[in-house]
């Protein structure tokens, strides 16, 4: 039988309710809104007349970014460093977690605490830029000329989700590990088979959590990669914003469309990745955190 609601429990859901659909609108109305921009016509940008759905619908802006051949080359740039800066940073994650989830491990106390020092600590920006500068200078000397690489292995560690799936290794019981050595498993097929199928959800996450930070990533992927046809997308969104907001560049613009309506359609085109791939990870989300960020 259904339990009828109190008075102040239903007063409550109905506060509830009301202030996180208000929140979830503040949250959709950026992405509804650069979609208008990007679609609507040069004065209902310009006078600002866009606000919610778009005014004088044109294409134009969409087609001069796809036609550009630099977009298409940031773009496989950006998937160049979202797909194996993914694999690489949850390569060294996950055999860093399963080491120091071993309490066997020698100085283990130790090696957890400088990794979590790491996250409160940091010998700053300036320090990090000669680092990164030694390796690159490494790198062009072994014959690697491609900045893209450095990218991807300088990029590769992030305490927290050592830390996450860490805690995550941690919960498999020791009992299944036993009987997997019991029967002639090696080391490695205690991490393949036992470990990471155990944690499924929790390397789902941080998996996305790696992706989403290489697919935004730009600070770095600027500073670092010197050659303009080596750009991510995040850098070339970020050079064509200069561009066109430049006031001799838009005195200049005589297009039905407004200049700012490009710089909308290249910030839709880089979000929908992410939009598509996030409902096939969301179901893994809050029990990998859970899992992971909970030590038991």
């Amino acid at each position: 039988m259904k339990r009828k609601l109190e008075v102040s429990e239903l007063i409550f859901k109905i506060i509830s309710y009301t202030l996180l659909t208000m929140f979830a609108l503040c949250c959709l109305y950026p992405f509804v809104y650069t979609i208008s921009a990007a679609l609507s016509s040069k004065d209902a940008v310009m006078y600002s007349k866009v606000i919610l759905f778009p005014k004088g619908i044109q294409f134009d802006a969409f087609k001069e970014m796809f036609s550009n051949n630099m977009f298409w080359n940031s773009y496989a740039n950006t998937l160049f460093l979202t797909v194996y800066g993914t694999i690489w940073s949850m390569l060294v994650a996950i055999l860093g977690a399963y080491a120091l989830s071993k309490k066997r491990l020698l100085f283990r106390r130790f090696f957890n605490f400088f990794l979590v020092f790491t996250m409160w600590f940091s010998a700053g920006i300036i320090p990090q830029y000669l680092n990164y500068l030694s390796t690159k200078k490494v790198f062009n000397a072994v014959g690697i000329m491609d900045d893209k690489w450095l990218v991807v292995i300088a990029m590769g560690m992030a305490a927290m989700n050592i830390i996450l799936l860490r805690n995550a290794f941690e919960g498999v019981p020791s009992d299944i590990e036993e009987a997997a050595v019991v029967d002639g498993a090696t080391e490695f097929q205690v991490l393949s088979k036992v470990y990471i199928p155990m944690s499924k959800s929790t390397i789902a996450t941080v998996a996305l959590f790696f992706a989403i930070s290489r697919w935004n990533g730009y600070f770095w992927a600027r500073q670092m990669i010197s050659n303009a046809n080596e750009h991510p997308l995040q850098v070339f969104i970020r050079l064509k914003l200069e561009e066109y907001t430049d006031p001799e560049f838009i005195a200049g613009w005589n297009r039905v469309y407004a200049s700012d309506s490009v710089i909308y359609a290249l910030i839709v085109c880089s979000i929908v990745p992410i939009l598509i791939i996030y409902p096939f990870i969301q179901k893994y989300f809050a029990k990998g955190v859970n899992v992971g960020g909970v030590k038991e």
